[in-house]
């Protein structure tokens, strides 16, 4: 059974910064690829980051030159650095990972940015 546990979300006023965890309970490498995504009240869960099993990443336009998707394959850990927030980055994030044709979705953690 394939676990995905995020922890790291909090309350930031608006300029700071935090950093999302995601703990697999498997190789990282057995997945194609992990990616962060977001849900705000009202509205769509969008994808935030994600990045394969090579290495290479992509980001959603909004998040551009703040956020960093990076990944410690010994922890079997990924990691979103989130910079420069501001309040419509306020949402619950999930990690979420592909193996083959199978989802699996961490339970989410809230990110509140307010002053």
């Amino acid at each position: 059974q394939v676990q995905l546990v995020e922890s790291g979300g909090g309350l930031v006023q608006p300029g700071g910064s935090l950093r999302l965890s995601c703990a697999a309970s498997v190789s990282i490498f057995t997945f194609n690829i992990m990616g962060w995504y977001r849900q705000a009240p009202g509205k769509e869960r969008e994808l935030v980051a994600n990045i394969v099993r090579s290495g290479t990443t992509n980001y959603a336009e909004s998040v551009k030159g703040r956020f960093a998707i990076s990944r410690d394959n010994a922890k079997n850990t990924v990691y979103l650095q989130m910079n420069s927030l501001n309040a419509e980055d306020t949402a619950v994030y999930y990690c979420r990972s592909r193996i083959g044709v199978m989802d699996y979705w961490g339970q989410g953690t809230q990110v509140t940015v307010s002053s």
